[in-house]
């Protein structure tokens, strides 16, 4: 799983969500939603954040229990969307 890719994740995330925070300062292992959570991301960001991700990798995210443990921070969607990218032909 790579740097870049966790970064980009990171402005993906802060773009779709119009959050005014810089991507960098978002750790890999921070929580994304709920009340605890530095970003405080919530249902509608969750959307805006799936919707993204099928936009710019073709990454499908059905909503489901799946989904929600695969958003918990940015180091698992990383994980999840390299695995994916890397499953995909060339």
């Amino acid at each position: 799983m790579s740097a870049e890719l966790r970064l980009a994740l990171k402005r993906l995330i802060v773009e779709s969500c119009d959050k005014d925070v810089a991507p960098e300062s978002i750790a890999d292992d921070d929580f994304l939603f709920g009340p605890e959570a530095p970003l405080q991301l919530d249902s509608l960001d969750a959307l805006q954040v799936s919707m993204a991700i099928k936009k710019v990798y073709g990454l499908r995210l059905p909503d489901s229990k799946e989904t929600r443990r695969i958003m918990t921070s940015v180091g698992s969607l990383a994980e999840h969307l390299a695995a994916f990218l890397a499953s995909r032909p060339a």
